[in-house]
């Protein structure tokens, strides 16, 4: 039995590739006869570089290199070794277990949608797969799995996993097919059979594999027996002790290895090793990571060998991003060297892959990106949410957005495009949706706006695939598809390319493109659908697709740099370079948790037979082992938190460091941790300033304010300095719901509408007239249908309220003289200039026994007594001081007698009467006086070119809503204070 072990610090397939060509010789011909095994496709590709290397670059016919799974089957077939059918479509086979489990029609809880079907046939199928490389009959075994506490509960998931144990057999019998993992299986049966029977006369070498299933080892088995084979485990530790071999547990990074030598009926002994050890620091890793009940090897005095091996410890995922960058920068200052990052965790090789971008460095990020993230899929995705919520403005904007939109136009003509249409009709309270409501909302708010006008009807023209399904009934998915896709191709189209030349262009494109072509293909199993499962079925399709990763070079071009280096743990298996850094060593990360999966427990796996879930634990320790001895420096990094929340360090780091500690010896921190203070922090400490204190030149300071503005100007000046001075006005949400404010706007409308008609007369059908006009400005309101049957109650009882109010009123003070929303200019001659204070008052009579009522219709909570007497609410004081100047108008000038706030809420306290000063005249005008007075002290303290418009200088008397508080940031200067 021809066995090998490539020992730790040795470049596996660099070694691979010189031995091979050393034992070939001078002949061409002899290097390319044999056959070469991997356990990847990425090591396969590898491979071929690495004898590029080692031939210095001249031409050279390969072997045969390929991964378990492409094995060739000609041969096989050829001589009557494999007659097997063809594998199940991986789309296919989703698509037929999904039907499945929609038959069962909501049995026990299952989904009755194909969006959350899919996932869970995707789980089975996984199931399967697991069970098939086990080499078990879930049909044999399932039954008996459940302790029989346990067996009513059991029975429920039995009888959905029938899908499973029954009708999939069924299924691919009938249809001649075969799962592929089965295959797979079959075929590696096939291939040891044929060869055990018939040597191959050309060398074969099994290489870099730990046979994780029985087939490969079984296969493994046969290799190592042929006169010209051999196989080549990765690094199998041949030092450690028969105690601690025996005690090995599935989560050691030897366990792998430990089963595969008792599957080919071998033991350490039967082992050569490939090539002197290069890396003095496997025993330090080796005796760390011992099993624990041979734990008494650590008072051993033999003085651990660390060198090249550090800690960068950082204290969350950005920063250790940041940190990891510099440590990849600074390996490219050694000439040739070149530097890798091994790290499951794709959020923090995105991050690092970003980082990398501030020096000019593109890192092959070989380990790939989710398609359902790259950018003609999330086109396409945005596109199915936008169609499904009958374009809603959140949506809709996300798509016409998109880098890929254009909807016939350039694609900077279209973003253009798309934010005036923001800006005309999308912004504000929330529109009825869909193609007619857009419409609707264009006409109205700017009926001569072309743009706008023009980039719907493209929309229109563009999305009418989608648009003529109704979404009110089920129909085929594999249609519905169809009319996403074509619907997609319409709106990427430009003003110089059509669509399908900009959607599938490039990798990316092409994978999307070939992914969505096998799921058209497969869709027409599903049973009827309504289009509203789109978006979710859309995902679920393209969920665990892998491609490569294009993120760093988009919007940039060029290419990725030759010598840095991000890589998944299987891509980085057998890999190897100069600098190597161990991204996202905490528990949950690397090593991932040991899940039992969706269907059975552990005791329930083990009675099966399937593999225990912590074997994926002792992968994972063997790939941290193979990392931290393929290069010369090794950094180990794990952040104190991630996402907030304190880290558990990987089981191997706490071990390494509690191995260390007990020699008297620790990792050394890298550097880098501090170098990332010094990049973005500024060398001394931060330095207190004060708040903003604007002071614009007196001439652009407002000379003309509104009653309500006054009060503003009083608790926020700056909200005054940011409309009037710097002219900002606040952006309304999109697709805003619709609040307080809106109602009380209804509320307005409606009095003023019945006020038109009836103002000084009043009708013997008051309440009647008054629901009629509420009715009639609930109705132009053009409200959602729901928001309108929330409010309609609530506005008639306002009208039956107001009846009864108005009715006492006028037959105590009958008015002679009404204006109903009346506007209004005082003009106030001041030091600095002459300053206007505009009104609009919602109400003013003229009383037959003389002076005025001003009268304010509040929804929301209305100002006190003790407010307006502090002068902090000086809105109808105000309003009365220009009425008795005549601001109003000649018909109801004089002096007020009555300020009324009308509070109207329609709930079960329909309305409510509050007045000021208890209608008491001399004190009316007494505060009338002061409150003129005090606006010209004020118009006069602003004229002055040393005061500043301060962010509500007294946060007691801040008012409840402010525009402009972000943009003056308040919460960040709240702690600072300011003296005036």
């Amino acid at each position: 039995m021809t066995l090998f072990t490539m020992p730790p610090g040795v470049s596996f397939l660099d070694a691979i590739a010189e031995d091979w060509l050393q034992r070939a010789g001078p002949d061409p011909l002899g290097i390319a006869r044999g056959l070469i095994l991997l356990p990847t496709r990425r090591a396969a590709r590898a491979l071929a570089e690495a004898f590029l290397c080692a031939s210095n670059g001249r031409p050279l016919l390969l072997p045969r290199i390929t991964a378990f799974g492409g094995l060739d089957e000609a041969p096989l077939a050829l001589t009557g070794g494999l007659d097997l059918p063809p594998a199940v479509e991986p789309a296919r086979r989703l698509a037929a277990l999904t039907q499945l489990i929609l038959e069962m029609r909501g049995a026990n809880g299952t989904p009755r949608t194909a969006d959350r079907a899919w996932p869970l046939a995707a789980e089975l199928a996984a199931l399967m797969d697991e069970a098939e490389r086990a080499e078990i009959d879930l049909a044999a075994k399932l039954p008996e799995a459940a302790d029989p506490d346990y067996a009513a509960h059991w029975a429920q998931t039995l009888e959905f996993l029938h899908i499973v144990t029954a009708h999939w057999p069924q299924w691919l019998a009938e249809q001649g097919l075969m799962n592929p993992t089965a295959r797979l299986v079959a075929l590696l049966n096939a291939q040891a059979a044929e060869w055990e029977a018939v040597p191959p006369v050309d060398r074969v070498l099994v290489a870099g594999t730990t046979a994780g299933i029985p087939a490969v080892a079984r296969l493994l088995r046969v290799v190592a027996r042929l006169p010209n084979g051999a196989v080549v485990l990765p690094g199998l530790d041949t030092a450690m002790s028969e105690q601690a071999w025996g005690a090995l547990d599935d989560g050691h990074p030897q366990a792998g290895l430990a089963r595969l030598l008792q599957s080919l009926g071998a033991t350490r002994d039967d082992v050569q090793t490939w090539a002197a050890p290069k890396s003095a620091r496997a025993a330090a890793l080796s005796r760390a990571l011992l099993p624990a009940p041979a734990l008494g090897e650590w008072r051993k005095v033999e003085e651990p060998v660390t060198e090249g091996l550090s800690l960068l410890t950082t204290a969350d995922q950005q920063e250790e991003a940041t940190a990891i960058a510099l440590v990849l920068r600074e390996a490219l200052e050694t000439g040739g060297a070149t530097a890798a990052l091994v790290t499951p965790d794709r959020d923090l090789a995105g991050r690092v892959a970003t980082e990398l971008l501030r020096y000019g460095v593109v890192a092959d990020d070989s380990a790939g990106e989710p398609l359902s993230d790259t950018p003609p899929a999330v086109f396409i995705r945005l596109l199915a949410l936008a169609v499904t919520e009958e374009l809603a403005p959140v949506p809709l904007l996300a798509l016409l957005k998109h880098p890929l939109c254009a909807a016939g136009l350039s694609p900077p003509a279209c973003r253009a495009a798309a934010r005036a249409l923001e800006l005309t009709c999308l912004r504000g309270p929330r529109l009825r949706h869909g193609i007619a409501g857009l419409r609707r909302a264009v006409d109205r708010v700017r009926p001569g706006d072309k743009g706008a006008r023009d980039l719907l009807r493209r929309i229109e023209t563009c999305l009418e695939p989608m648009l003529r399904i109704d979404s009110a009934i089920e129909i085929d998915p594999s249609v519905a598809f169809a009319a996403l896709v074509e619907a997609a191709e319409r709106l990427a189209a430009s003003d110089e390319l059509p669509g399908p030349s900009r959607l599938w262009a490039g990798e990316e494109g092409e994978a999307l493109a070939t992914r969505l072509a096998e799921v058209q293909a497969a869709l027409p199993l599903l049973p009827d659908q309504r289009t509203g499962v789109l978006p979710g079925l859309l995902d679920a399709v393209l969920a665990g697709v892998v491609v490569r990763s294009r993120r760093a070079l988009r919007g940039r071009g060029g290419t990725e740099h030759p010598r840095v280096f991000i890589w998944g743990l299987l891509e980085a298996r057998l890999q190897s370079a100069d600098v190597m850094v161990l991204g996202g060593l905490a528990e949950g990360v690397w090593p991932p948790a040991s899940d039992p999966g969706a269907w059975l427990s552990r005791p329930m796996r083990s009675k099966v037979g399937l593999p225990s879930p912590e074997e994926i634990v002792g992968q994972s320790a063997h790939d941290f082992v193979s990392c931290a001895t393929a290069a010369p420096n090794v950094v180990l990094s794990c952040p104190r938190r991630r996402d907030g929340a304190p880290v558990v360090p990987a089981r191997w780091l706490t071990r390494l460091e509690t191995f260390l500690a007990g020699q008297g010896m620790s990792l050394p921190q890298h550097p880098a941790a501090s170098w990332v203070g010094m990049l973005d922090q500024p060398a001394a400490a931060p330095r207190p300033v004060r708040p903003p204190r604007p002071r614009p030149p007196v001439a652009l300071r407002p000379r003309r304010l509104s009653v309500t503005e006054i009060e503003t100007w009083l608790r926020d000046p700056y909200a005054i300095h940011a409309k009037h001075i710097l002219k900002l006005l606040k952006l309304r949400a999109l697709d805003e719901a619709t609040d307080a404010a809106d109602y009380g706007i209804l509320v307005h409308k409606g009095l003023h509408l019945f006020l038109e008609q009836f103002d000084t007369s009043w009708p013997t059908d008051a309440a009647q007239q008054l629901r009629r006009a509420m009715d009639r400005a609930l109705m132009e309101a053009d409200l959602r249908e729901a928001l309108t049957a929330w409010w309609a109650p609530r506005l008639e009882r306002i009208a039956d309220w107001v009846a009864q109010v108005e009715t006492e009123r006028r037959s105590e003070h009958p008015p002679v003289a009404m204006a109903a929303e009346a506007s209004g200019t005082l003009e106030l001659a001041r030091p600095g200039g002459l300053f206007r204070l505009t009104g609009r008052a919602d109400r003013i009579e003229r009383r037959r026994a003389g002076g005025l009522a001003i009268l304010d219709y509040k929804t929301g909570t209305p100002p006190t007594q003790k407010e307006v007497d502090a002068g902090l609410a000086p809105q109808l004081l105000l309003e009365a001081a220009m009425a008795e100047a005549g601001a109003f108008g000649e018909g109801v000038i004089g002096q007020a007698h009555e300020l009324t706030y009308w509070h109207m809420t329609g709930g079960f306290l329909p309305g409510e009467i509050r007045s000021l000063f208890k209608e008491d005249a001399p004190a009316i005008a007494a505060a009338v006086s002061e409150a003129r007075e005090a606006l010209g002290a004020l118009i006069d303290t602003y004229d002055a070119p040393d005061r500043s418009y301060l962010s509500q200088p007294q946060p007691g008397l801040a008012p409840r809503y402010s525009d402009y508080g972000q943009l003056a940031r308040v919460a960040e200067w709240a702690a600072v204070g300011d003296e005036e």
